[in-house]
């Protein structure tokens, strides 16, 4: 029997379903998170550039946005909620003994939804009823509480990557913690940092995404231009830092959590002059099947040099390393995100190329179609990356001190396969209403600004501005986005 089979079967049997429901609601959860983290941070640049330049789009576009990050905001409250649930429910082995060591992280995330709820209100609130300096001044604090979050829950996990503050006692538990060492872990800040401008670059591309679209329907005019080019911007500008940290994290790996490398490069025995494998699988014996072979290019990239030694799989036990089927995973996860990354790169070095030599944006369709395929491209790319991520760590839960299945839960699995339908069922009615919520404000939204340009007030939807007195809309276009009631002075959100 090969050994991934030997270690499968030693597995208890709620482990699969247990790993299952975490990795399902985990990857729901996340599709949710750049949003939550930098939507709030472009929101604020383009409510800054409509104050600076007097141009109400931009301020009907940041209106627009808030009511749109408020919606996903809520959402998102939902399904970190199940995730932090989850910790305890399905790994109390990990919180029971770990917990007061590294459980900070989910305080810290926990305050911080909670201020960012009260910052968004009040954001929201302000449209029309703030003077507009006082108004952008009191949502200038929403990104600081977004990146707050963030800090929290990747701090709790660079340690589980990195676990140090702690000393063990005789029995094996931790005492003597020093919390300021379990947050600051050799992987946090190169974590942190990837993931904050991941975040940036997958929410400007989410964003800029849809007025691609609009763009490639025939809709040239001024909101649509705005509205696709300050989030692809921050995008752009972002895609290309983002390399480096890619490189700093990859290197960060190499160095701290080698075993982990060896599974994303699927390198089997410790050796120097290590080729590099594009996509390929690795088998039971430690050959690789498929992919493409880079002769010395994994030893340059790990140290820059052909003779940089790579630590290989079979330098711990089997039982301490991800099996071959693992690896692989991790392996390909790892792959996909670096090329979709490099993909957006090339995409915004076209952009800033066009705009430096035309001073325009790009004019080609097939610059908008990738525009419009960019979003979902970066939010596979942050998919990948946590794939990566948790699957070459395996099978520690916390890296070469608890594994997974010491962690999981003693649920019988029936029961677990039965909350992971459930859960499968009601994520999908919560993404449903979404998306309908959304589609909704979108057709309330344009059916406003055909009646206004076309007739109802005589003015483009650019003359419009959230602050100050508007006339109503006219009764049709209230009745036709689904009766919503249009009052004096809130006539579009």
């Amino acid at each position: 029997m090969p050994t991934s089979l030997h270690l499968l079967a030693d597995a208890p049997a709620q482990l699969l379903p247990a790993r299952e429901l975490m990795a399902f609601t985990l990857a729901s959860h996340i599709i949710l998170v750049p949003l939550g983290v930098a939507f709030p941070f472009i929101t604020l640049v383009m409510h800054y550039r409509g104050l600076r330049r007097k141009d109400a789009t931009a301020l009907l576009l940041a209106r627009r946005w808030s009511a749109v990050m408020a919606v996903q905001f809520a959402l998102g409250i939902v399904t970190g909620t199940v995730l932090s649930f989850e910790f305890g429910l399905l790994w109390p082995g990990l919180m029971g003994r770990w917990g007061d060591v590294f459980g900070i992280g989910f305080g810290v995330e926990a305050w911080a939804f909670f201020l960012e709820a009260v910052l968004i209100a009040i954001y929201l609130y302000g449209w029309r009823r703030l003077k507009p300096r006082t108004h952008f001044l009191l949502g200038l604090p929403l990104p600081f509480a977004a990146l707050l979050g963030a800090f929290g829950i990747l701090a709790a996990n660079s340690w589980m990557n990195t676990p140090q503050g702690f000393s063990l006692d005789s029995a094996g538990n931790p005492v003597d913690v020093n919390v300021w060492k379990a947050i600051f872990t050799p992987m946090f800040g190169p974590q942190y940092w990837h993931f904050v401008v991941a975040m940036i670059i997958t929410a400007g591309f989410m964003v800029s995404g849809v007025y691609a679209v609009g763009w490639l329907r025939g809709r040239r005019d001024h909101y649509h231009r705005l509205g696709f080019a300050v989030p692809f911007t921050i995008a752009a500008v972002a895609a290309p830092v983002q390399f480096v940290l890619g490189d700093s994290i990859a290197r960060s790996v190499f160095h701290k959590q080698p075993v982990k490398f060896a599974a994303m490069e699927i390198v089997w025995k410790t050796d120097t002059r290590v080729p590099e494998y594009l996509f390929g699988r690795l088998q039971e014996d430690g050959t690789v099947s498929g992919g493409i072979k880079i002769p010395l290019l994994d030893s340059v990239l790990a140290g820059f040099s052909p003779d940089t030694e790579v630590v290989g799989l079979t330098s711990v036990p089997a039982d301490q390393r991800p099996t071959a089927t693992q690896a692989t995973i991790a392996h390909w996860a790892f792959d996909i995100m670096v090329l979709i990354g490099s993909a957006l790169v090339l995409l915004a070095l076209v952009y800033g190329l066009i705009w430096l030599r035309h001073r325009r944006p790009p004019a080609s369709k097939w610059f908008y179609r990738s525009a419009a395929c960019a979003g979902v491209a970066s939010v596979v790319a942050v998919e990948c990356g946590w794939i990566a991520t948790e699957v070459g760590r395996q099978p520690w839960i916390v890296y070469q001190n608890m594994r997974v299945a010491e962690a999981v839960t003693s649920t019988r699995s029936t029961t677990l396969w039965i909350m992971l339908g459930v859960v499968i069922v009601v994520y999908m009615c919560l993404f449903g209403s979404f998306l309908v919520v959304l589609l909704k404000m979108r057709t309330r939204w344009r059916l406003a600004d055909e009646q206004q340009a076309a007739g109802g007030t005589g003015h483009a939807p650019e003359a419009d501005t959230p602050y100050g007195p508007r006339a109503p809309l006219p009764a049709a276009v209230s009745s036709a986005a689904g009766g919503a009631a249009a009052r004096p002075g809130d006539g579009r959100p």
